[in-house]
């Protein structure tokens, strides 16, 4: 595609020229996917970080931009407050040496120091490059000597003992600052004592930083989350997010100036830290932070006081809430449950009345949203929210279709780190119960090498595509084609409506020992849909006979995120229903599983089996494992994504006695 002439005057907006749509180096520029004609430009110009920032300021001065919890107290920051501190953290970083096209890295939990720390390093002509706070000291390491980090922003003394362990083998840190609690270290700067700094420059050296930014440089770096080796430094530039940001306001329809949305994210989910970001700001919304432990209770608080009108979780929240709300069904009487059970029946069919296009809403289910669902929503902090969204992993249709029969359809999102987050977004009346929706506007996908199924590689295209990899110009070139396509690693296919579909992982296909390829995805997740108890399932059997699957219940977990031996109330609850009383994991496997579990287990193998397409589909055998997978203990990655690679090496032996 020919690419726009643009005739900016001099300063952060002014497209600098390039000839190519990827780069592989940090002060590197490209070219913007915008064809010459259509309305992409005028409905969207090119900007920059700063120009965004103070737009939404100049407009929305007096909006809530930021609001946090100190000792049960809400503390608001104003949209023009915000501008000002994004310009003394700026103004505080050139001060501590932050060069052009170096970064500032962050370490820790979401938060208003976290965007700021963000946007300001970008305000200063550097590079913000988020860390997952899971991340161990080699992997810190390894982030920050890939992004030339100067400045290092840590959330705590855990965060920052991290950092301390690998200093000496980072000659380019140049500063450390934590900003929650009062650092032990007297050469770490504390957030006071940065913004103090930071407040007593004159605004000359920050504007004259500002006046050379270019929309089409890297302004941050998501590290991929390392599923196979170490992570990739993805570089995005400030159109990428800010016009990311913008579409997918245009296809969720989000209001002006009056959005509250809570941010939590249970991983630090660095990729969708940033897209709340720009987000937001887009908008002049209002971003509520929730409290890092929330899924241990005080999530739902959270939401009771903000009243978001949007609220974005990633499947183990969803799973977590339909937890509760189940065991809190189980206590009801027969009236209670009789009501409910009418009143989900008529919420299900209106909304999937509704997917098909059918948008009309009966007497029954008005009655039930004004009796029943009303309360329902307002006891989760529901009572204003518009829209309810899930995204970094695939949500299972069943828990989807479970909260649409509460009226809470929950949509997909669906996108990666080289995408600027979001490539699909799914809408009330254009989502389903197994597509992850149409592309935002403006952007294309493409099915490429399509099997007799119709499905093939999906790839992207669009203002939102990444710039390269820092420093990997082979896995770039492997990324992004020589027309600008984005090769997504996902098996899907594209309707006739637009609707996309994810079949499978190219990478993760397992190719029989006869030959056949095998995509383990959609098997894993229709087993779990038969036996909601397990907590992970994983397809094994490459170069093997058959196909088998290693099972994990669902477990506990101690206070570093490890899971435990002792089941969850609600796994002991399901083995006590199947005549098999245990309460940990040894108490299952001691004298091997319990011939009831078994029987059950092999009842949802062979539900399974009966969807495949072909034998070579089909489980023949199942392992228990004695410890559940998590992020702590290595075998799933920051967005909970199995790690194949080290379940295999880690479980060898268990996997062998499958093939005796």
């Amino acid at each position: 595609m020919e690419e726009i002439a643009f005739n900016h005057q001099e300063g952060p907006d002014q497209v600098q020229p390039a000839d190519n749509y990827t780069t592989i180096h940090p002060d590197g520029l490209v070219k913007l996917r915008i064809p010459e004609t259509g309305t992409a430009i005028e409905r969207h110009p090119v900007i920059s970080v700063p120009t965004l920032l103070k737009r939404s300021a100049e407009t929305y001065p007096d909006n809530t931009a930021l609001a946090y919890k100190v000792d049960k107290t809400w503390h608001k920051i104003t949209y023009s407050k915000y501008l000002e501190n994004v310009r003394t953290t700026a103004k505080a970083f050139i001060k501590l040496g932050l060069e052009r096209h170096h970064s500032v890295s962050i370490l820790g939990f979401n938060s208003p120091e976290w965007f700021m720390s963000d946007l300001g390093a970008i305000f200063a002509g550097g590079i913000a490059a988020g860390i997952y706070t899971t991340n161990s000291p080699d992997a810190c390491l390894h982030c920050l000597q890939v992004s030339r980090a100067n400045i290092c922003v840590v959330e705590d003394d855990i965060q920052l003992q991290k950092i301390l362990s690998i200093r000496d083998q980072l000659p380019k840190l140049k500063a450390i600052v934590q900003y929650t609690g009062e650092p032990k270290d007297s050469s770490v700067y504390s957030w006071k004592k940065l913004m103090e700094l930071g407040a007593q420059e004159s605004d000359d050296a920050l504007e004259s930083v500002i006046k050379n930014l270019a929309p089409n440089e890297c302004c941050t770096l998501v590290f991929t989350s390392g599923t196979v080796g170490n992570p990739k430094a993805v570089m995005l530039n400030h159109d990428n997010l800010i016009w990311d940001a913008l579409s997918i306001h245009e296809r969720a329809q989000l209001d002006l100036g009056t959005e509250r949305i809570v941010s939590f994210l249970p991983l630090s989910h660095v990729a969708a830290q940033v897209v709340d970001i720009y987000l937001v700001i887009s908008i002049g919304a209002s971003v509520y932070f929730a409290d890092k432990n929330a899924l241990k209770g005080t999530l739902v608080e959270t939401l009771r006081e903000a009243e978001p009108t949007r609220f974005l979780g990633v499947p183990r929240v969803w799973e977590k809430i339909r937890e509760k709300m189940l065991a809190v069904g189980k206590q009801n009487g027969p009236l209670k449950t009789a009501l409910a059970t009418w009143a989900k029946g008529h919420a299900l069919q209106y909304h999937t009345n509704r997917m098909k296009g059918i948008d009309s809403a009966s007497w029954s289910y008005n009655i039930a949203s004004a009796l029943i669902f009303k309360k329902v929503k307002a006891a989760l902090g529901f009572s204003r929210c518009k829209g309810y969204f899930t995204a970094a992993a695939p949500l299972s249709a069943e828990v989807k279709q479970y909260f649409m029969s509460l009226d809470i359809p929950v949509l997909d999102v669906f996108g990666m780190s080289e995408a600027a987050g979001a490539h699909t977004v799914s809408v009330p009346h254009a989502c389903g119960f197994k597509t992850i929706g149409c592309s935002i506007p403006g952007a294309k996908t493409k099915i490429l090498d399509r099997d007799d199924q119709g499905n093939g590689e999906i790839c992207m295209y669009g203002r939102h595509i990444f710039m390269g990899y820092l420093g990997e110009q082979a896995k770039t070139d492997e990324a992004i084609d020589a027309e600008g396509w984005l090769h997504s690693g996902d098996l899907g296919t594209v309707d006739n409506k637009g609707f996309v579909y994810i079949t499978g992982r190219l990478k993760e296909l397992i190719i029989t020992a006869g030959g056949e390829n095998v995509a383990p995805v959609p098997i894993e997740d229709i087993l779990k849909n038969q036996l909601q108890q397990l907590s992970n399932v994983m397809l094994v059997g490459d170069q093997m006979k058959f196909i088998s699957v290693l099972i994990t219940l669902k477990t506990e977990i101690d206070a570093e995120g490890a899971p435990i031996s002792t089941l969850t109330k609600e796994c002991q609850e399901w083995l006590h229903e199947l005549g098999c009383p245990a309460s940990t994991t040894h108490e299952v496997l001691a004298a091997g599983p319990h011939p009831n579990l078994v029987k059950e287990i092999q009842r949802g193998i062979d539900a399974t089996n009966k969807m495949a397409v072909s034998n070579a589909q089909r489980i023949q055998k199942f392992k228990i494992l004695e410890s559940d997978f998590s992020i702590a203990t290595g075998e799933l990655g920051p967005t909970l994504k199995l790690k194949r690679g080290v379940v295999a090496k880690k479980f060898a032996k268990e996997i062998e006695t499958l093939y005796v």
